[in-house]
């Protein structure tokens, strides 16, 4: 009876505290036990107070003298019982207290996405890395072409929203939707680029003006679909929000449509003010471009590489240039 009356006390206790605090309670029940209770919506409670919790830990604490592992699901339909049920330790997440209540909801988080493998989430990406472009598959810096660019200075940035949809356990599909900007810096900071009804050229700018740095730079609208396989325990990465120990590899098509572009020249005249001069043009750039996106993750490091796969300048009209762009996800 003593039993019965001290468990009753503090399960009720234990749903008022939740009811007035948190979402999250835990009660010390001996020298090295204790109960997490936690719930995600209050209009629970009255259900929850028409429980067997007695008969429930009853049937824990046989099958924990057994050396069973056991997680309670209880069925919403029959308002007195509560049934222990018997799973396996790849089934079976251990959850421990922090402190902050958002570590418990990350970590109820992960024990959902552990049982519903199959739901889609969503995430903001942001893809930060290197420019440049290959004309029949060389560098244009080894044949001494004035658009050769510079290794740094030439910087790609990608913002982009994910769902990540759950195929099977070691297989998910990642597709985005973004915008993500390509910056060119020439090698020669006196490159001017310049449009004529023949096509695109790259020219040298005779002023005398110091030159600091030219720039070719565009915006596409993309979209993207990437299968990933998982080898390991792998559950994610830092964009996602969960601790993994895996490695993740992915190749997938992405499409890009340009809404943007421009030409940039920053000098200091004879004054020695800086200057800006930017040109806002198409520069016959192609208004499609499509390409393979390749994604590896470790632990929780993310990398990217784009190709595309068509040419930069629309055919005729400019140099025969693919671009590319690497770098890490965040």
């Amino acid at each position: 009876m003593k039993k019965n009356l001290t468990l009753t006390i503090i399960l009720f206790t234990t749903l008022t505290t939740f009811a007035q605090k948190t979402d999250t309670v835990v009660v010390e029940l001996a020298k090295t036990s204790r109960m997490v209770f936690t719930i995600r919506d209050k209009s629970d409670l009255e259900q929850l107070r028409q429980y067997d919790f007695q008969a429930m830990f009853d049937d824990i604490l046989n099958r924990l003298e057994k050396n069973d592992s056991v997680v309670v699901v209880v069925n919403p339909s029959e308002k007195t019982d509560a049934v222990a049920t018997d799973v396996t330790p790849s089934d079976f997440n251990v959850y421990h207290n922090d402190e902050d209540d958002d570590d418990d909801n990350d970590n109820d988080d992960d024990y959902l996405r552990h049982k519903h493998r199959h739901r889609t989430r969503q995430a903001f990406n942001v893809d930060l890395g290197l420019n440049s472009y290959l004309q029949d598959g060389k560098f244009p810096d080894e044949e001494g072409q004035p658009y050769a660019t510079r290794p740094w200075g030439s910087w790609y940035l990608g913002l982009n929203s994910v769902q990540r949809t759950s195929v099977t356990n070691n297989f998910y599909v990642e597709w985005a939707l973004g915008v993500s900007w390509n910056i060119f810096r020439f090698q020669n900071d006196n490159t001017i680029v310049v449009k004529d009804d023949e096509g695109v050229s790259f020219e040298e700018d005779f002023r005398d003006v110091s030159f600091i740095k030219s720039k070719l730079g565009v915006t596409y609208l993309n979209v993207s679909a990437v299968p990933m396989f998982s080898f390991g325990e792998d559950r994610g990465g830092r964009r996602w929000r969960t601790y993994n120990s895996g490695f993740r590899l992915g190749i997938g098509p992405y499409a890009g449509y340009r809404i943007g572009s421009w030409a940039r020249q920053v000098y200091k005249d004879e004054d020695g003010d800086r200057q800006r001069e930017r040109n806002r043009d198409n520069f016959y750039l192609n208004n499609f471009r499509y390409g393979l996106r390749m994604q590896i993750g470790v632990r929780s490091a993310d990398f990217f590489i784009n190709y595309d796969m068509n040419e930069l300048f629309a055919t005729g009209k400019g140099p025969k240039l693919n671009a590319f762009s690497f770098g890490v996800t965040f």
